[in-house]
C-alpha cells in the first residue's frame, strides 16, 4: 500500500483506480451461512452408524479388555456462538475428561454455563453407547432458528483421547430446513493424552496440545494405532445420518430397550470398505550373541528379531528375522 501511495502522490486519476479497487473488494462474499430465517422449529432424527470393524482397521484392532466400542453420543444444539469443540483449538477440561475417561460430568457444566451466561445452548441429548465397533444408536432432538446448529463427541473405547464427531453442522439454510445430511466421521485427537495406541496407558500431555485429526500418516510414528502408509486416506470409522422428521414432530418413542438395541452392520460394511493392506511389523534386531568358530579360524555370530505384526490384506510381507555376521572367535588366547 505505501509504494501504492508513493506511486500516486501526484495522480488524481491513480486514487480514483485505487479507491475503486478497494471497493471491489470489501463488497466480496463472505463464506459465512446466510441468516436463518425459517420460523418455527424442526425436529431431527441423528443415527450415528459405527464403522469400526477388523477389517476395515486390522492393526492393533481391540478385542478384549475392553474390546473396541463407542460411548454414548453428548450433543448440543446451539447458535453460532459456542463450540463444543474445535479442530485446531485447545480442548476444554470437559472435553479432555470425556475423551479420556468417558466421564460427562464436567462437559455438562460446560454447557449449563454456555446456556446460562450467553444463552447460546438450546437443548442437550445423548444417544446410547453401542457395545462393539460397528453397530447403530439413534436420538431424536429439536431446533430452531436462533439456535440451528448441532455438534457432539463420541469418544473411541479404549484410547488414549481419541473421538469423533461434529463441529457446528448447520441445520438451517436460508428460510427452510435441510430434508437430511449424512457426513462421515474420522478419529480425532484431544491433546491431552500422548498415547499412541489404543490401549496405551495414561500419559498425559505437557503442554497440552491442539485438537487434531488423526489420518494415515499422522502422527507419523509405526506405533500409532491409526498409522497406515499405505493408504491415502483411512476410511471413514463412523458416519452421522441426520434426517427431518416428517410433519414436523417426534414420533412416538420406542420402547426403552430398543433404544439401547444395536443392529448389527459388519456385513454391510464388509461389502462397502475395501480389506485395508496391513504392512508386516517386526522387533528391533537382538544384540549379537558370541562369536562362535575355532580359534585361529574366522567365525559367525548371530542375531535375531520377531513378528509384531503379521501381514494381511496384501501388505509388504515379513523381512528376515534372523542375520550372521564374520567374526572372530571369542575366548582365543
Amino acid at each position: 500500500m505505501e509504494k501504492l501511495m508513493l506511486l500516486c502522490k501526484y495522480s488524481a486519476e491513480c486514487w480514483l483506480a485505487i479507491l475503486a479497487l478497494l471497493c471491489c473488494v470489501c463488497s466480496l462474499p463472505l463464506d459465512v451461512d446466510p441468516v436463518c430465517t425459517v420460523e418455527g422449529t424442526a425436529k431431527y432424527r441423528l443415527v450415528f452408524t459405527g464403522k469400526w470393524s477388523q477389517t476395515a482397521f486390522p492393526k492393533q484392532y481391540p478385542l478384549y479388555r475392553p474390546p473396541a466400542q463407542w460411548s454414548p453420543v453428548i450433543a448440543v444444539t446451539h447458535s453460532t456462538d459456542y463450540h463444543i469443540w474445535r479442530k485446531t483449538e485447545y480442548a476444554s477440561n470437559g472435553v479432555r475428561e470425556f475423551s479420556e475417561k468417558g466421564e460427562a460430568w464436567i462437559l455438562m457444566k460446560e454447557v449449563e454455563a454456555a446456556g446460562e451466561k450467553i444463552q447460546s445452548v438450546y437443548g442437550v441429548f445423548s444417544a446410547p453407547a453401542i457395545i462393539g465397533g460397528t453397530g447403530q444408536t439413534t436420538s431424536e432432538f429439536e431446533v430452531f432458528s436462533r439456535h440451528s446448529f448441532l455438534s457432539f463427541i463420541v469418544r473411541i473405547v479404549p484410547s488414549p483421547d481419541w473421538f469423533v464427531g461434529v463441529d457446528s453442522l448447520n441445520l438451517c439454510e436460508g428460510d427452510h430446513w435441510k430434508e437430511s445430511l449424512s457426513l462421515d466421521l474420522h478419529p480425532h485427537d484431544a491433546g491431552t493424552d500422548s498415547g499412541f495406541t489404543f490401549s496405551s496407558p495414561n500419559f498425559e500431555t505437557i503442554p497440552q496440545e491442539k485438537v487434531t485429526e488423526i489420518t494415515s500418516s499422522f502422527p507419523s510414528h509405526p506405533a500409532n494405532s491409526f498409522y497406515y502408509p499405505r493408504l491415502k486416506h483411512l476410511p471413514p470409522i463412523a458416519r452421522v445420518t441426520i434426517t427431518k422428521i416428517k410433519g414436523n414432530h417426534i414420533d412416538s418413542l420406542p420402547p426403552p430397550y430398543a433404544q439401547f438395541n444395536l443392529v448389527p452392520i459388519g456385513n454391510e460394511i464388509e461389502d462397502t470398505i475395501a480389506n485395508t493392506p496391513l504392512d508386516c511389523e517386526v522387533s528391533s534386531w537382538s544384540l549379537w550373541g558370541l562369536c562362535k568358530g575355532k580359534c585361529g579360524e574366522p567365525g559367525i555370530k548371530h542375531r535375531t528379531r520377531y513378528i509384531r505384526m503379521k501381514p494381511a490384506n496384501n501388505g509388504t510381507p515379513c523381512p528376515d528375522l534372523e542375520e550372521d555376521k564374520d567374526c572372530d572367535p571369542d575366548n582365543c588366547v
